[in-house]
């Protein structure tokens, strides 16, 4: 794109924003390179690909790139036969290999999110993982870029015998420098080392007494660093050891060299994908610190919508920024922007610029997820003072001459922004010059943004089509903008307001509005009373905005009340059922007591059998009645107390009936049983004298009773075996009671219960219950053709 433009924007000043997030210098240097594209499925691809970093670098277990060694250039060396690594390269690529195999195995981690993994796939494909030749260069290579000792047993074997030759050379010239006069020894010195060579340092007046080889002298010349003769051999040792040293180091680094050639095009590819992996968590840090939404992309001709819009580099700043809205439909073209100074036309003009190179960037740019951010092929800007001396150029012939390169390139699918439009010159013929610019450019279908002061331009899309105006909020009371953007509506000029606020003369003041024309004048007057009528309609907006919200949140805790209500229903639920089963076992319980009590005593009289039996039925219905009132949801509503029946009128099974026994208790009528009747009262039978039962007048509840306990009404058939397989121990005790009841309702003697082998533990429980229950005479376990420990047959009686 133009690259004049791409700088007065300070598009490269953004790109450095982005790419100090980057991890390492390359990835930031690819940030760097990134410039706008006009292809929208690359853009609509990148903006992907971000978001699928951001979601792994937001995930629960996190992600950051792994180190990344500049080594393109030894990798293109890598390539010639023969050509060998330094230690330095050599661990600059182990250092590739294990980051590379570290990105891929946390990449491909089943606990990251699958469809962000999925984006990024063509990069994880191309990471190499080659365990092996990571391990042998570090194994050789220590972090100081040295080759290790044990990285052969011949370097190994050299360097040994070198600190050995090294250490016996240094006693022997410390032995040397002890014998000499202390006339010829230069006091705080020992043995060094000159040109390679280990030496001792005396004063010159020795040279003839010491003798030997001169390596080099102090720089006043009065010391002298000596090889004695007798360490000259010792010395010729140690550097036959070192370059015997020098050719085993070569030889291994040879050898890891050539190990690692043949990988030379996977590490290529490894390093550009992960340098472009750095490159997208720049971008993908950059969004989520300033909140970057991924903006739909359109073409040109279709206008744009930039909504929550703040500039990139103000929010770098870390400054307070007001976000903007702006929309422009497909047949609008031009907006033109007018205002007082200071109130942030040129920066809304800059940011609208930033914004739509970001987005083609393949940038998150600052704005809102619903924005919508046409794509270009190319951008012009005319922005600030770009005169100068050398050029002979004017502030306003260097105006002229950008606006010739626009007119000169700009097309249907470019974006033009264009600052103080028809300054720098006559006012009269600045407006002229700007108004024809604006409908040149307008009649092309350049997507085009100009501010102005001129009074004159804000007539303009009054006569042509495409033009729209614009302004920037301005506070008339405290005189301070607010950078809110007014579509719609040209902005006015306080200077004559400000000019009174700063203290001028008033009378000096008084002549300048005096000196205004008229025309000016209602238009100023004009638009303060629109403005004022925008802020009154803006104000009733946000009335209505808060009052919708207030009443959301009341449907959100009204919604929050029902659920609560909702859950506190189902748990009395859940504990009248609980409630009701416990009555109930307590009911049997207190039958089976009655029941224990006459068999162990004599043979009961009619009396005795009459009062039990009113026990009995007593506790039922006392537990029917607590039964009912823990189960019903709703209460059955008030009735007329029945009519009882005339003696002798004729009752059938299934008519509702009261009886009288019971206080008047209505229920329903099951069976007659000779001189008794059995009636279903609320989820219990109870068997009541014939002549206490009354017909009702209510309808038969037989189809509406409820019914609690399985066993409640009569069976006609009972099962004579059950299968407890499955079940939990808890779980096997409602059902292993409620089969004995109806075998005993059925009148059956035994009872065949299969509960399979297993560890024992519901065998033991079966046992124990059939113990505890007095309607068990006997139980076993099954004999072979029974089968066996798995199944107990009960004897019932």
């Amino acid at each position: 794109m133009n690259e004049h433009a791409l700088a007065v924007l300070a598009f490269p000043d953004v790109l450095d924003l982005v790419a100090q997030r980057a991890s390492s210098e390359l990835g930031a240097a690819r940030v760097r390179t990134l410039s706008p594209s006009t292809g929208r499925a690359w853009i609509r691809a990148e903006h992907g690909r971000v978001a699928a970093m951001r979601t792994l670098v937001a995930g629960d277990d996190g992600w950051r790139p792994e180190p990344i060694p500049d080594i393109g250039q030894p990798l293109s060396r890598l390539r010639v036969a023969g050509s060998r690594w330094s230690a330095a390269e050599l661990l600059g690529g182990a250092q590739l290999l294990r980051s590379s195999r570290l990105t891929r195995q946390a990449l491909t981690d089943e606990r990251r999110d699958a469809a962000a993994t999925a984006v990024l796939a063509p990069f994880i494909s191309r990471l190499v993982a080659a365990r092996d030749e990571e391990a042998a260069i570090e194994h050789a290579i220590d972090d100081e870029a040295q080759v290790k000792d044990d990285a052969s047993p011949a370097l190994r074997r050299v360097r040994r015998s070198l600190r050995s030759a090294e250490g016996e050379l240094v006693q022997l010239l410390e032995r040397e420098m002890r014998r000499l006069d202390a006339r010829y020894r230069v006091p705080d010195m020992s043995v060094t080392v000159r040109n390679g060579r280990y030496v001792m340092p005396v004063r010159r007046e020795a040279r003839a007494v010491v003798g030997g080889i001169v390596h080099d002298e102090s720089s006043t010349g009065g010391t002298l660093f000596v090889e004695p003769p007798a360490a000259v051999a010792a010395g010729n040792r140690i550097r036959e050891l070192e370059a015997e040293e020098v050719r085993e180091v070569e030889r291994i680094l040879h050898e890891l060299t050539d190990r690692v050639r043949p990988l030379h095009a996977g590490l290529l590819e490894a390093l550009e994908a992960m340098v472009e992996l750095d490159a997208l968590y720049a971008r993908a840090r950059y969004a989520d610190e300033f909140r970057c939404a991924n903006a739909t992309v359109v073409d040109a001709g279709e206008g744009f919508a930039i909504r929550e819009g703040r500039h990139p580099r103000l929010l770098a700043q870390g400054e307070p920024v007001v976000p903007f809205d702006l929309e422009m439909r497909a047949d609008e073209r031009t907006l033109l922007v007018s205002g007082p100074n200071t109130g942030g036309k040129t920066v809304l003009l800059t940011a609208v610029g930033l914004i739509t190179l970001m987005t083609q960037a393949g940038i998150p740019a600052p704005v809102g997820s619903t924005s919508r951010i046409a794509v270009i092929e190319d951008v012009f800007a005319d922005i600030g003072d770009e005169q100068s001396i050398e050029a002979s150029l004017s502030t306003f012939s260097a105006h002229v001459r950008n606006l010739g390169e626009i007119l000169d390139r700009a097309t249907a699918r470019s974006l033009v922004l264009v600052d103080e439009l028809g300054s720098g010159t006559d006012p009269t013929e600045g407006a002229a010059l700007g108004a024809a610019l604006l409908e040149e450019l307008t009649q092309r279908g350049a997507l085009t943004i100009a501010t102005t002061h001129l009074g004159a331009l804000k007539l303009l899309p009054t006569e042509v089509p495409g033009v729209v105006n614009a302004s920037l909020q301005f506070d008339e009371v405290a005189l301070e903008p607010t950078y809110r953007l007014i579509k719609g509506i040209p902005g006015r000029s306080y200077g004559l307001r400000i000019a009174r606020r700063l203290q001028l003369p008033p009378a000096v003041l008084d002549r300048a509005e005096e000196r205004l024309p008229q025309g000016e004048r209602d238009l100023a007057a004009l638009l303060a009373a629109v403005e004022a009528r925008a802020a009154a309609i803006q104000q009733r907006e946000a009335a209505s905005q808060e009052e919708a919200e207030r009443l959301e949140r009341r449907l959100e805790r009204a919604s929050a009340r029902e659920a609560a209500l909702r859950e506190a229903e189902r748990a009395l639920e859940r504990q009248s059922r609980q409630e009701a089963r416990r009555y109930v076992l307590d009911a049997r319980a207190e039958v089976e007591r009655v029941i224990r009590s006459l068999r162990t005593g004599e043979a009961p009289s009619a009396e005795q059998e009459r009062e039990a039996r009113r026990q009995v039925e007593e506790m039922a219905l006392e537990h029917s009645t607590a039964l009912e009132r823990l189960m019903a949801r709703e209460r059955r509503p008030e009735r007329a107390r029945p009519r009882a029946t005339r003696l002798g009128e004729s009752l059938q099974v299934g008519d509702g009936v009261s009886v009288a026994s019971l206080g008047g208790r209505e229920g329903t009528l099951v069976e007659f049983r000779g001189d008794e009747a059995v009636v279903a009262v609320g989820a219990l039978k109870v068997t009541v004298p014939r002549a206490a039962v009354r017909r009702s007048d209510r309808a038969s509840t037989a189809v509406e009773t409820p019914v609690a306990i399985r066993g409640d009404l009569p069976e006609e058939m009972a099962a004579t075996e059950i299968d407890l397989r499955g079940l939990r121990v808890d779980e096997m005790e409602p059902v292993l009671v409620s089969a004995v009841d109806d075998a005993m309702r059925a009148g059956l003697s035994s009872l065949r219960i299969i509960h399979g082998k297993g560890t024992g533990a519901l065998r033991e429980r079966v046992a124990e219950l059939l113990r505890a229950d007095a309607r068990v005479r006997d139980f076993r376990l099954g004999a072979w053709n029974e089968g066996g420990a798995g199944v107990t047959v009960a004897t019932l009686g």
